[in-house]
């Protein structure tokens, strides 16, 4: 059965492409989704998919990009079941 993550992603995460490439990994993943931007910086994520699935995904977010600076991810929230079909960038 599908799982799901709610993330924050805390550091240097807005301005860098973050989400961007985000998106591009969760499609190569086959995770979906949503990501966006929080006001305070950060970034979240609704992540879906099945458990190798998260852990890769969760993989890359601890990682983000070259210019990135991840300090934090921190798991929020997580369930069974999948309500997206597609991975998007929520603005």
């Amino acid at each position: 059965m599908k799982q799901w993550m709610l993330v924050r992603v805390e550091g240097r995460v807005q301005g860098v492409y973050y989400r961007d490439s985000a998106r591009t990994e969760a499609r190569r993943l086959g995770v979906t989704g949503w990501v966006r931007n929080v006001p305070d910086g950060s970034v979240e994520a609704r992540i879906e998919g099945d458990a190798g699935q998260l852990d890769g995904m969760l993989r890359w977010l601890r990682s983000g990009t070259p210019a990135a600076r991840v300090d934090a991810v921190v798991v929020r929230a997580r369930g069974e079941g999948a309500v997206h079909e597609a991975f998007t960038i929520e603005r």
